[in-house]
């Protein structure tokens, strides 16, 4: 899936992309299908809602995982 993902998104959207994020529960799930296929732990989420403008909805903890796409990933982001 991941090997057609920018196609198919460049297809449909007119643009790449270069990097895949996904958020695991870490309470649940420990990562380990993205750990053993490579992906990136990035770190830890806080815990709470983007769409809680008042700090009072509290969500699960999640970890953050990437997957580049393309080798210079960082270099096309920052163009």
């Amino acid at each position: 899936m991941l090997r057609r993902l920018s196609q198919d998104w460049e297809s449909k959207y007119g643009h790449p992309i270069v990097l895949v994020e996904t958020f695991v529960e870490r309470a649940r799930f420990a990562g380990t299908s993205y750990k053993a296929a490579n992906w990136i732990r990035l770190g830890a989420t806080t815990g709470r809602s983007r769409q809680d403008r008042s700090h009072t909805v509290a969500v699960p903890v999640k970890d953050v995982y990437l997957y580049p796409l393309r080798r210079r990933f960082r270099q096309e982001l920052c163009q």
